[in-house]
């Protein structure tokens, strides 16, 4: 059997909200012919596999299908091995390298915006619209609905539906953190789904970082 942690990553500073991920540190331990059938198994938005936790060499699978890069996998993942001691400054998803520290109770990540999968943005007119929505529109299955709640201070309310990769609902979305901060280059505090919470700062090269909270909640075994 292979273990694998459960951690919830994008908590609110009042330990609420939080995405589930699932990271198998022993990634290759899991064939990779296995590791999609895993991640169906598991069921979280994205799992994990660290193939060699020295480099930081991972792969990201969500429910249906692999991804080059995602947020609160490489935010997690990162939190994660620093805890271990097994590393954790860069991550080699699949898209590139993915610098990461700690700053306080914060975990980081440096991304490039040109690495995101495609999503459909649409800024609605209030928070109250985004909290109404009852999915997306029809057809559309990588949907992003965003509103200000207060532009002045850079914070924003926002929920993703993502039925492409398996989704219904995403409950915190790193690598749409990084589409925003590239898209608005300000520093923004995301509040995502039904109470994560998200910071994102641009940098002046392009890159975007993003960071949350991130606790570990537990283990799971699974069949390797």
């Amino acid at each position: 059997m292979i273990e694998v942690q459960v951690l919830r990553v994008f908590l609110a500073p009042d330990g609420g909200g939080g995405n589930a991920l699932g990271v198998v540190v022993d990634g290759t331990a899991v064939p990779p012919d296995r590791r999609q059938s895993v991640a169906a198994e598991l069921g979280y938005s994205e799992t994990v596999f660290v193939d060699d936790p020295t480099t930081g060499a991972m792969r990201i699978f969500t429910p249906a299908a692999e991804l080059r890069f995602a947020g609160h996998p490489t935010v997690g993942t990162g939190w994660l091995l620093r805890t271990l001691g097994l590393g954790g400054d860069v991550l080699r998803p699949p898209a590139g390298d993915v610098a990461t520290w700690q700053e306080g109770d914060v975990a980081w990540i440096r991304a490039d915006p040109a690495w995101i999968h495609p999503i459909t943005r649409a800024q609605l007119a209030t928070p109250a619209e985004v909290d109404a929505l009852d999915g997306p529109p029809a057809g559309d299955g990588s949907y992003y609905a965003w509103a200000w709640i207060d532009e002045a201070a850079g914070t924003i309310r926002a929920r993703y539906f993502v039925a492409d990769y398996g989704i219904p609902e995403d409950e915190a979305t790193g690598a749409a953190a990084v589409m925003m901060g590239g898209l608005l280059r300000r520093p923004l505090e995301i509040r995502q789904g039904v109470g994560s919470v998200l910071h994102v700062r641009p940098c002046p090269d392009g890159l975007v970082d993003v960071g949350g909270r991130a606790e570990a909640v537990g283990t799971r075994e699974v069949e390797g």
